[in-house]
């Protein structure tokens, strides 16, 4: 069974420096991520069914297992990426993990 990182970024106070330091700095940090799979972000914006969006992005990184996620964050990887969030995500940032299954 797979696991998944789910990370929903609030309104950054300042979009493009909110882009440039998440596509610029974060993402080439989270990718040396001991075990990640996969890693994907949502493009353009995001629509929410009631009108305002809650996210302006959305990033989900795959792995093996939910032991696997603890130990990628724990790692000193997983620090440095952890320790970036505040640089960036002025409106927030909301972080969940769970398992994933295949239907």
């Amino acid at each position: 069974m797979a696991a998944q990182l789910l990370a929903l970024y609030g309104a950054p106070a300042d979009p493009t420096a909110f882009e440039q330091h998440y596509h610029g700095t974060h993402i080439p940090l989270a990718k040396r991520l001991p075990g990640l799979r996969s890693y994907s972000v949502s493009k353009g914006p995001i629509s929410a069914g009631d009108g305002k969006p809650p996210y302006f992005l959305v990033a989900v990184l795959e792995f093996d297992s939910m032991e696997a996620i603890g130990a990628a964050v724990a790692s000193p990887e997983g620090q440095a990426a952890v320790a970036d969030v505040p640089n960036f995500a002025t409106g927030g940032a909301t972080i969940v993990t769970y398992e994933t299954e295949r239907v």
